[in-house]
């Protein structure tokens, strides 16, 4: 047994004492935990200015790197973190949807965002607008970190990947975190983050841990910082009206519990692979994390025929689980996290006793195999099955365990309406062969949702499941489910982030957004851009190449060699009555392979590969006769690790008048350095 310690200000502190947490399977004492002595203005105060400085010179790729390293730290200790799992409760399956899931997010997200962001410091946002008629006035948005500390307050169920999914996002941003673990399973939390501590992968203040209550620390916050909360949906009401997060307009995002749905489609009748799989996917949702989980299905939607089919069959199925220490292999649902968690889900099923009747299942003896069943916290599943399906019980009182009830419904309409009844969900899922049916249930319940899994014979094989959120989806949902969102892909990085609208001369827009925009200076020198490695290019480099003369010929040849004779570019009395052209036009890949033609240096060089083209768009057409040229500026420079790079170039095709035929981007791979 220790005192569980806490990592605030570049230290590790432990209180004398604190309150016993208890081994969820043999009862025995842990740890005691307490948060006394931790200064949490201090601990903010560290964050911001010696984590956030450090992460805020480091651009989006080094961030990405870190997160990268911390995932492959954490993945060579798994079975340390299994071993501890096992006294929370979990069989060694649910510790690695919880450890392994947690380590997938940062390998997901340091992969994704050196992907889809530049290698530098601020995010630009979209195209620019055009604010005045001499484009001499521009609007952009730009993303920047936030100078606070993301302060996540986490829940019981998934000690690891609750605060690695939010602690990824938060590090790529560039803003330090604070985890708050609750103090049932917050054992397993500091082992995960002593781990990353010693090893140092992250810089000093960009992680923080307080074990224990959280005191003050709600009234240390600041406009800079952000609260991410997961739990209760009584408790985020409670910190999202805290005094200060509103007078301080803290940015909050709450995951909260909701009675999630499963729906069971008509056409999936006893027999059918459907039916077989919706079962399977109850009796999994049910008793991995033995139900302890935000995403669970509580409300089993099937048709009202087929409520007693689905009954015995899952009934069945629940007869298999053994319940019992997770430590043994042929455990399938170990305990809950603790016994006071048992007494809730205890309390909320007398709360459901009126509403509905136990088909499967005591909720106050279990069957336990290698553990005491009373100094444990072992529940068996229960499977309930609703009287009467519009009791408000069924919608509104959550058993936060291995706990769902079956519910009839009468057709599309009432399924849709009964699933509204739950004021939001965190996710929901259809299985059914039927496309009509699917797109009727997802168009009338995702407004109560923030995510629906379709599971037919297509997706079954490579689905993840109806409770595993993704990385690069969001994890949250409306009303009930907290209104928040996590996750989500750059969406979660972007949240905390700055968005901010500047208005400037393209030359001042250039400058703080380090991306060339038209109307910024060009450098025109006799050296061709293609000849300029990494080290030597410069935004705003610019070559005008052309004219060229674009020939009938030209346009029958591309034609004829392409095969695209589409007959605005092939017959002259139909080209004629198309009321964009007014007769034969050249082809648009015709002209961008001219262009090309003009701009590219073809002798051995430092531009080592054209890797796509961004945002085309043709906006005059072209004839027979007229002639065409081609600027190429460089747009942005994204540095990659090693000896290359990203440049973007910005194309724009013109004719003989002046008018734009084509704008595009040009995406190339470039060498830093070039001797050859």
């Amino acid at each position: 047994m220790t005192v569980l310690r806490s990592y605030v200000e570049g230290r590790w502190q432990a209180p004398d004492s604190g309150a016993p947490v208890y081994d969820a399977v043999t009862g025995d004492l842990v740890a005691e935990v307490s948060s006394d002595g931790v200064d949490f203005g201090a601990a903010l105060a560290y964050g911001r200015d010696t984590g956030g400085s450090a992460l805020r010179k480091l651009t989006f790729h080094q961030r990405a790197e870190l997160v990268k390293e911390a995932g492959q730290l954490l993945r060579k200790h798994r079975d340390e973190l299994y071993e501890l799992s096992y006294r929370t409760g979990a069989t060694l399956y649910d510790s690695k949807f919880d450890i392994d899931g947690g380590i997938g997010v940062l390998l997901s997200y340091a992969s994704k965002a050196k992907r889809e962001l530049p290698n530098d410091k601020v995010f630009v946002e979209g195209l620019p607008e055009q604010l005045g008629k001499e484009g001499e006035f521009l609007g952009q948005h730009l993303l920047t970190p936030r100078h606070g500390v993301a302060v996540q307050v986490n829940a019981f169920n998934f000690p690891v990947w609750g605060p690695l999914e939010k602690l990824a996002p938060a590090l790529i941003a560039g803003v330090p975190s604070l985890i708050k673990p609750a103090s049932q399973t917050g054992y397993l939390t500091a082992l995960m983050v002593e781990i990353i501590i010693d090893a140092q992968v992250l810089p000093e203040g960009a992680l923080q841990l307080v074990s224990g209550g959280a005191g003050d620390l709600l009234e240390h916050l600041t406009e800079q910082d952000l609260l991410s909360f997961t739990g209760s949906a009584s408790t985020a009401s409670r910190l999202r009206s805290h005094p200060n997060v509103v007078a301080r307009s803290v940015r909050f995002n709450a995951e909260a519990d909701s009675l999630n749905m499963s729906v069971l489609g008509p056409d999936a009748t006893p027999g059918t692979p459907a039916f077989d799989r919706y079962v399977r996917q109850l009796v999994i949702e049910m008793t991995v994390k033995a139900g302890q989980k935000c995403t669970a299905i509580r409300r089993a939607f099937v048709p009202a025929a087929l409520t007693e089919s689905v009954a015995e069959a899952v009934r069945e199925e629940l007869a298999k689980v053994v319940v019992g220490n997770p430590a043994d292999k042929a455990t399938r649902m170990g305990a809950l996290a603790s016994l006071d968690q048992r007494e809730e889900v205890r309390r909320s099923l007398k709360a459901l006793e009126d509403a509905a009747t136990v088909v499967f299942g005591d909720p106050e003896h279990v069957n336990v195999q290698g553990a005491d069943a009373e100094r444990g916290a072992f529940l068996s599943p229960i499977l309930l099955r609703a009287h009467d399906t519009r009791r408000p019980e069924l919608h509104e009182v959550e058993a936060f365990g291995p706990v769902s009830t079956l519910i009839g419904y009468d057709g599309t309409q009432d399924v849709i309406e009964l699933a509204a009844l739950g004021k939001g969900s965190l996710v929901g899922s259809i299985v059914t062969e039927d496309p009509a049916f699917a797109r009727d249930v997802i168009l009338g319940t995702a407004p109560w949702h923030g995510r629906i899994l379709v599971l037919d014979d297509d997706a079954a094989p490579e689905s993840t499941g109806h409770g595993s959120p993704l990385p690069m989806l969001v994890h949250g949902g409306p009303g009930r489910a907290g209104g928040g969102e996590e996750m989500g892909g750059m969406r979660g990085v972007f949240h905390h982030m700055q968005r901010t609208a500047i208005q400037a001369s393209p030359r001042m827009l250039a400058a703080a957004s380090g991306r060339w925009v038209k109307g910024a200076p060009r450098n025109l020198d006799d050296a061709h851009p293609f000849t300029k490695p990494l080290s030597r290019l410069r935004i705003g480099d610019t070559i005008h190449a052309g004219p060229r003369t674009v020939t009938l010929d030209d346009i029958a040849h591309f034609a004829e060699f392409t095969g695209d004779t589409f007959y605005a570019h092939t017959d002259e009395e139909a080209a004629a009555k198309n009321p964009f052209f007014g007769g034969r036009v050249a082809h648009g890949y015709l002209i961008l392979s001219f262009a090309a033609g003009l701009f590219v240096k073809p002798e051995f060089g430092p531009v080592l590969a054209n890797y796509g083209i961004d945002n085309l768009r043709f906006t005059t057409p072209l004839k027979p006769g007229d002639e065409m040229t081609v600027t190429l500026t460089c747009k942005q420079i994204s540095p990659r690790a090693g000896d290359y790079g990203e440049v973007r170039w910005d194309a724009e095709v013109t004719n003989q008048d002046g008018a734009v035929v084509a704008s595009y981007d040009v995406l190339t791979m470039v060498a830093k350095e070039w001797n050859a």
